[in-house]
């Protein structure tokens, strides 16, 4: 993957770099890699973009299922767990040495350097079912928000006598049509200004979703809601219970970013050693995040109580003002459309480059026909790219029409993340890596720590797929669903 060919360029980097003299190796790292410039707030910045997304819009109906006092104390919990696990991943950045030891480069790379073979590809599986559901999460919320912008209007131009019936469907299409497009871009995360506009994008939508729910608190002049969440009445006390559990699982997925933390890391400079300036980053990144988690979901909650909307800006909690609902929304859609290819580029680039190591002499894998764009570069355009990408995407958009649910898709992949890949590879390569004993008091409370997040994963996973389950009973694929 890319790993590989960022070893490739190392050696290459090294091979010429040895016999420089002093001065000009000032130019260039241990690992014989230009000199990394990031910063605590560089990294900081990079952390709140990743996570910041669209897990916000789901916190308000979380809330709602817990409750005043389990809600902000359940999200508090997760931003401390989630915040000590990403300190001991970040002093797995280095195998050995804090300081001086081998780098490694991703995710990936540390579970192979600190726990080997089988663990590594059991890492990989978990990683790459977690980003394809991703693909699935965000094709079903982009269309839910395109349904929003056009039900809005529908609903201002006729003064809400219009139910406004919209079918999900064509607009799954649309973003598939879309995705497919831009999938065929060759490492389309190396755009900068993607991520430029991912950011702008999700503080945009989180922030109006906020300032809603803080008017619609103001125009009302109460917090609604309990101490303990829906009352029984609203719901039956098994779906208490079940939407209880998948409340946790879309309050993890909200907070998941260790997948990509070694990958920010690497982009900091030392000294001090990257895992302090990581540290320090993720206890900023964190604490901003949770206390921007905590307004959104509370004061969502606070406005809407029992009815808190499954997507706090699609759920017609809000139908006024309708232009800012429309522009939240086109923000979710933009922000989507990039942020799929973001997390489907390492699935494209782990099939393509297997697959040009199993079949090296396939003209139908290797070949490029150059294709002119006038006033742009030539496009290279691979056949097996154009074929295995469109395959993927419209498995996923297919998947997305089958099973529309934004609410039970985001707490299965809380629940199915959360657990190995932000918990236990942390925890374990952390063990290996610091040499901890078996049964020590540390190993043993680093065990019970990872123990009581494989249970609550259980739980929200278990909450979310009986959430699905009551969702097929009165869904029918395919029909008018909104």
């Amino acid at each position: 993957m890319v790993e590989n060919t960022a070893t490739k360029n190392n050696n290459h980097l090294n091979h010429f770099s040895l016999p420089i003299d002093v001065a000009s190796s000032k130019c260039y790292d241990d690992d014989g890699r230009l000199k990394r410039t990031g910063t605590v707030w560089t990294a900081s910045a990079h952390i709140i973009t990743a996570v910041i997304g669209s897990g916000v819009l789901s916190l308000a109906w979380a809330t709602a299922q817990l409750g005043w006092i389990a809600g902000p104390t359940v999200m508090f919990l997760f931003s401390f767990v989630t915040y000590y696990t990403s300190t001991l991943l970040a002093a797995c950045y280095r195998s050995g040495d804090p300081n001086t030891g081998k780098r490694n480069y991703t995710y990936m790379d540390a579970v192979s350097s600190n726990l080997g073979g089988v663990k590594f590809m059991i890492c990989g599986l978990i990683q790459y079912l977690n980003l394809f559901g991703v693909a699935i999460g965000y094709t079903i919320a982009s269309s839910i928000s395109m349904m929003a912008i056009k039900r809005s209007n529908c609903f201002h131009a006729s003064g809400g006598k219009n139910p406004c019936k919209i079918s999900s469907t064509p607009y799954m299409i649309m973003f598939g049509v879309a995705e497919i497009i831009f999938s065929q871009i060759k490492d389309f995360d190396q755009i900068w200004w993607l991520s430029i506009v991912a950011a702008i994008m999700s503080f945009t939508y989180s922030s109006i979703g906020l300032a809603l729910g803080i008017s619609k608190v103001a125009e009302t002049g109460k917090f609604r809601g309990s101490l303990t969440g829906i009352s029984i009445g609203t719901v039956t006390e098994t779906q208490k219970i079940w939407r209880s559990f998948q409340a946790l699982g879309d309050i993890a997925f909200a907070y998941s970013y260790s997948i990509i933390l070694i990958e920010i890391q690497d982009t900091v400079r030392s000294p001090p050693s990257e895992s302090k300036t990581m540290k320090k980053a993720s206890l900023i990144s964190v604490s901003v995040t949770t206390i921007f988690y905590m307004l959104c979901g509370c004061f969502g909650y606070a406005a809407f109580g029992d009815l808190a909307p499954g997507n706090l800006l699609t759920g017609f909690g809000f139908y006024n003002p309708y232009w800012l609902l429309d522009i939240a929304n086109v923000a979710i859609v933009i922000h989507l459309v990039g942020a799929y290819q973001v997390y489907c580029q390492p699935i494209f680039a782990f099939v393509e480059k297997n697959a040009i190591e199993w079949f090296p002499e396939s003209k139908f894998i290797t070949k490029e026909i150059m294709v002119p764009i006038p006033g742009l570069k030539t496009f290279r355009l691979n056949l097996f790219r154009l074929v295995w990408r469109t395959v993927f995407v419209i498995t996923t958009t297919v998947i997305s029409m089958l099973m529309p649910f934004f609410n039970d898709v985001v707490g299965i992949l809380g629940a199915f993340g959360f657990w190995p890949l932000t918990v236990y590879f942390p925890v374990e390569m952390y063990i290996v890596q610091k040499k901890i004993p078996k049964w020590s008091t540390r190993w043993l409370c680093l065990q019970i720590l990872s123990g009581a997040c494989l249970v609550i994963s259980i739980a929200a996973a278990a909450g979310s797929f009986a959430g699905v389950a009551l969702d097929l009973k009165a869904y029918k694929p395919f029909k008018t669903s909104y």
